[in-house]
């Protein structure tokens, strides 16, 4: 299977904006044989733009009508992140549209991270896998992917590979050189990072998204500017896959 990711500066809440890259980089990443392509978080309004439960929008609405014709025009599924209303709250959220344009999945970002986002979103609470080719796939978001206890639970139920949009930012480079291979690794699962590049209000982000395989290795990384990945998943080697989980002893 082949993955591949969009790294871009963010639509800064122009959402026509926001549908046409992911139109493009939709229709390139078909073109080159990718099974589904990897948007960053909240990539719909932006990560860091203001008065966002304003922006927020429902899984049935115009722009995510869209998106889900482009993943059906291409034949490639979609995984976009945004922004979401639901009736009672706002959740950073990321969809799934598959390759016929049917919704998949649609996760809600478990991990918060830091006082802005607890102050905008409701926390989500549950896992979202599907069936993605011959994978099993779950969608992760930013934060969420830090933590090893989510990536054993998806891998303990058979997941094996992880869709992860994100808006990582300065300081945080060991995330994208060091925390997302090992996860990889020591959970024997493929993870795609979409991650933002440039600048967006005061962040800066650190660009370096990335398709790492089930065994650690990094088969296709961005730099710090807007960049279309796609890499091709090798076949998993029992050899060299961790044991880490079934090997696990519980101390008491």
């Amino acid at each position: 299977m082949k993955l591949a990711l969009w790294q871009g500066t963010s639509p800064a809440s122009n959402l026509d904006s926001a549908c046409a890259q992911a139109e493009t980089a939709l229709a390139a990443a078909a073109a080159m044989g990718a099974a589904a392509l990897v948007l960053p978080e909240i990539w719909l309004q932006g990560y860091n733009q203001p008065d966002i439960p304003a922006r927020a929008v429902a899984l049935d609405s115009p722009p995510m009508h869209r998106l889900a014709a482009a993943a059906k025009r291409s034949g490639c599924a979609l995984v976009v992140g945004y922004a979401e209303r639901d009736a009672t709250s706002v959740h950073n959220s990321a969809a799934c549209f598959g390759p016929d344009g049917a919704l998949l999945a649609n996760y809600r970002k478990v991990q918060l991270y830091g006082m802005r986002e607890r102050s905008l979103y409701t926390p989500g609470d549950a896992y979202a896998t599907f069936r993605l080719g011959d994978e099993t796939a779950a969608i992760l978001i930013c934060y969420d992917i830090e933590f090893a206890p989510h990536i054993k639970a998806l891998s303990d139920s058979g997941v094996t590979v992880i869709l992860c949009p994100t808006a990582n930012m300065q300081p945080f480079t060991h995330v994208i050189r060091h925390t997302v291979p090992a996860m990889a690794a020591n959970h024997a699962v493929s993870i795609a990072y979409a991650n933002y590049c440039g600048q967006e209000g005061d962040l800066t982000y650190v660009g370096g998204s990335l398709i790492a395989g089930p065994h650690g290795e990094v088969l296709a990384q961005a730099g710090q500017m807007p960049a279309l990945l796609v890499a091709e998943l090798p076949p998993p080697d029992p050899v060299h896959l961790s044991t880490q989980s079934a090997d696990l002893r519980v101390l008491k």
